[in-house]
């Protein structure tokens, strides 16, 4: 028995690790992301990679599926015309008011704790656009918080795989 509570707490620090697959050195997460009630229509939602002196580094997960609407993210549809980058990380639909959403996305190991930051930008169609709905400091002890939102975005959760 002693043993048993002894190892049950480390099991659960072990599900919110980050894991590493080393043959590509990418650290690959799960995000939960949890909208608030607010009234409208789905949300877009962009997460990307951004670097505070250098800006946009790349885009991770796209929840819109309508590219006629990628202007109402103006900070990020700039990046994305300018760059020309390929969007892999397109993930359906726009997130209804109130709904959830798991995206999935990795990073390279050695942008973590360097300096990079996570950034969820925000649309609803007629209603304010939220270019940091949240934005936190990319570093190995992000998994399993709730980092919270000051737009349309309740929470997002980041959880390894």
């Amino acid at each position: 028995m002693k043993k048993l509570l002894v190892i049950a707490p480390l099991l659960v620090l072990l599900a919110f690790a980050p894991t590493t697959n080393t043959a590509d050195e990418e650290v690959k997460y799960k995000c939960l992301i949890q909208l608030s009630n607010y009234g409208g229509l789905g949300a877009y939602v962009i997460v990307s990679l951004t670097h505070p002196e250098t800006g946009y580094h790349q885009t991770l997960s796209v929840s819109g599926d309508e590219p006629e609407w990628y202007d109402d993210l103006p900070e990020w549809f700039a990046y994305h015309e300018e760059s020309g980058e390929s969007i892999d990380g397109i993930s359906g639909a726009s997130i209804v008011s109130g709904g959830r959403k798991i995206v999935q996305f990795g990073i390279p190991q050695d942008l973590i704790n360097s300096g990079y930051q996570l950034r969820f930008e925000t649309a609803v169609e007629d209603n304010p656009y939220y270019p940091t709905d949240v934005e936190v400091a990319l570093t190995d002890s992000l998994a399993g918080k709730n980092l919270e939102g000051n737009g349309y975005i309740r929470y997002v959760k980041l959880i390894g795989q």
